[in-house]
């Protein structure tokens, strides 16, 4: 435990510059779009300002909330939430670089508002979504505050050493590893995860294997394919609830038959979950595998962009594949749901135990 100054730690400064030459990998004469979202994410935003004109860059910085998006739930009518904010649409055209830096907030935020209006508005944003990772380079970092502590239980200053600490690797030395991993996998053809009510099988031949260490989200760390659709067989049950929309999806379970969604249910907001999964024809589909490899986060805070790190646990993402790894599946929608195997289950590839007990046995 570190004593922790909010405004003045030293380790912001790092991590600005981390985002700004290895995420984005910014150059002279650049243009770059800093949406910062919650007050408390401050202290990283003036790091990753400071950093952008360092390297010659011009910064416009955004401010957006989740607690601004309340009100326009419960305030606003259907054509307005579900309108595409177009000075964020066109701030992924003009922008070379996109930075969010995302404060975390309370996912008890939105419980009041109904299903039908939460799903026009991830509509929306998916739209934004899409041109972000299409047309800039782009680096998403949830940022610690207390209520990301409040989702772990812990106190401020666990949460945002675990975040530093996960974002100050040695990142020659991880990347250097982790492509190991991805290389040793590259050319498999199936998967198996079994767990808990889980037994979920799919094929990955001529599929990639990627490391994850660039950045594209920070804290970085996970290596990543993307199933064949159509030969997505069996069962997979989440251990914790998965997280979309500021929603809370208890007892979460998805089953396929040859890569069609055939059951999904949670014990909460299943109503709003198959409105998720009516996003469009690519939501059902499975787009991305992945595993988790970052040794320095090693709790649950109900977050994809912490949680799908955490060494041990591997992960689907319903919606789009990344075409980097061959997959080939479309959507409005990436949503990451984490499986957390460190005490019970294991991953198996071609037939060979590769995740099991909280360690990578590659």
């Amino acid at each position: 435990m570190t004593n922790f100054n909010w405004n003045n730690d030293p380790r912001w400064a790092q991590v600005g510059e981390l985002i700004v030459h290895n995420a984005v990998d910014l150059q002279p004469g650049e243009k770059v779009m800093i949406a910062m979202s919650e007050t408390a994410s401050y202290p990283l935003l003036e790091a990753v300002y400071r950093a952008c004109v360092r390297a010659g860059g011009y910064p416009q910085v955004q401010f957006l909330s989740e607690h601004l998006q309340q009100v326009l739930l419960e305030d606003g009518d259907a054509q307005q939430i579900g309108w595409v904010p177009r000075i964020e649409e066109y701030g992924m055209e003009w922008a070379d670089a996109y930075i969010a830096l995302r404060g975390a907030f309370p996912l008890s935020i939105h419980n009041n508002v109904p299903s039908d209006r939460m799903s026009l508005a991830q509509k929306a944003h998916g739209i934004i979504s899409t041109k972000r990772w299409k047309e800039t380079k782009w680096s998403l970092i949830r940022v610690p505050n207390q209520d990301l502590a409040d989702e772990a239980g812990v106190s401020l200053e666990q949460v945002a050493d675990m975040f530093f600490d996960a974002c100050l690797i040695d990142w020659p030395a991880s990347k250097k590893q982790w492509d190991s991993w991805a290389e040793q996998l590259d050319g498999s053809h199936e998967v198996r995860i079994e767990g808990r009510y889980t037994n979920l099988t799919f094929s990955v031949q001529d599929r990639r294997w990627l490391a994850w260490a660039d950045g594209r989200n920070m804290p970085d760390g996970e290596i990543a394919t993307a199933p064949v659709t159509d030969t997505v067989n069996g069962t997979i049950w989440f251990e914790n609830p998965g997280v979309f929309g500021g929603r809370l999806f208890h007892d979460l379970t998805l089953t396929w038959d040859h890569g069609t969604l055939i059951e999904a249910t949670s014990s909460t907001n299943q109503d709003f979950l198959h409105m998720v999964l009516d996003t469009d024809s690519g939501a059902k589909s499975i787009g991305e595998f992945g595993i988790g490899v970052n040794p320095a986060i090693d709790m649950f805070c109900n977050d994809i962009l912490l949680d799908e790190k955490i060494l041990g646990t591997v992960h689907i993402a319903l919606g789009r594949a990344y075409p980097e790894c061959g997959g080939t599946n479309e959507s409005a929608i990436h949503w990451d749901i984490i499986k957390d195997i460190r005490k019970e289950g294991r991953l198996v590839v071609d037939g060979k135990t590769v995740v099991e007990g909280g360690k990578v046995l590659l």
